[in-house]
């Protein structure tokens, strides 16, 4: 069991990873969400808009506008956007890879998971697997479109520190592995198995659970193509081309991508946005 991240990929993970052994892996009070708040309250007050629910088929139909940022993945922003592309420029796109899915798992419980290890049970992120060479196996087994017998799973229990989580007296936690991709497979027992096996007695202190598959990742987000959250593969190839050479600009006047499919990759970061909104205003400015 490791406390902390071990197997980063890519160079943003290395600094996360670097940050996280220098000063602890933060997160936000009260959830994720609240950075979704706290971006969406200052960029209101910079006279910004945000339209919600209102999906988009096609870039025409979109107000007419001299610049466009897409917070897509190849494939959703092929389908939406496509039609300004020239083949070549399509091919490319259709060319980028997916990864693996992931199988994600929240708990309520009515204690802390009673992890024999001390250390562990004082971790906010809990990277759990046995000897290295299971983890090994186990991320092999995602990659060549096996489901193991024993995941790598990644655990979180935030409620140690965050009391907002969680009703006074009880806990939550989440935890997730990797599967091949848009797999079907049930990993429920198989992450509760693990977990238990280094914490017996877990199971016990479930009130409730719930479930999302990869098919409910990429039902919630098409960027997500077959449940892979990280939005493509990160290997030599695209970590150079991400998810071309263009990085954030496109062969279409005025339209850019911003997701973690371009540089420098997922990541709770915000550096792929910041460097397309530079590309766009450097491009404004040239003009």
């Amino acid at each position: 069991m490791l406390p902390l991240e071990r197997f980063p990929t890519g160079a943003v993970g290395l600094v996360l990873t670097a940050t996280a052994h220098t000063a602890g892996w933060a997160f936000p009070r009260g959830g994720a969400q609240r950075l979704s708040d706290a971006l969406g309250s200052y960029f209101r007050s910079l006279g910004g808009e945000i339209v919600t629910s209102s999906p988009i088929a096609s870039i025409d139909d979109l107000p007419a506008s001299h610049t466009m940022l897409f917070d897509l993945s190849p494939r959703p922003l092929l389908k939406i956007a496509g039609s300004r592309f020239p083949e070549w420029y399509r091919r490319q796109l259709e060319r980028y890879r997916y990864g693996t899915g992931v199988f994600k798992v929240d708990w309520a419980l009515d204690a802390p998971i009673p992890w024999r290890d001390a250390i562990v049970a004082r971790s906010g992120t809990v990277h759990l697997g046995g000897t290295l060479e299971e983890i090994a196996r186990s991320e092999r087994d995602a990659w060549s479109g096996r489901v193991s017998a024993r995941p790598y799973v990644l655990v979180a229990q935030p409620s140690l520190f965050d009391p907002t989580r969680a009703p006074e007296g009880k806990h939550t936690a989440w935890a997730y592995c990797h599967v091949p991709p848009a797999s079907s497979a049930d990993m429920l027992p198989v992450i509760e198995q693990q977990i238990e096996r280094f914490a017996p007695g877990f199971r016990e202190r479930v009130i409730a659970r719930h479930v999302i598959t990869p098919a409910d990742f990429e039902r919630m987000n098409p960027n997500l193509v077959g449940g892979d959250i990280a939005a493509g593969v990160t290997d030599l190839r695209q970590f150079v081309a991400r998810p071309t050479l263009r990085w954030y600009s496109t062969p279409a006047s005025g339209v850019y991508i911003c997701s973690a499919s371009t540089p420098p990759g997922v990541g709770v970061h915000g550096m792929c946005g910041y460097h397309a909104a530079r590309a766009a205003l450097s491009a404004l400015r040239i003009r």
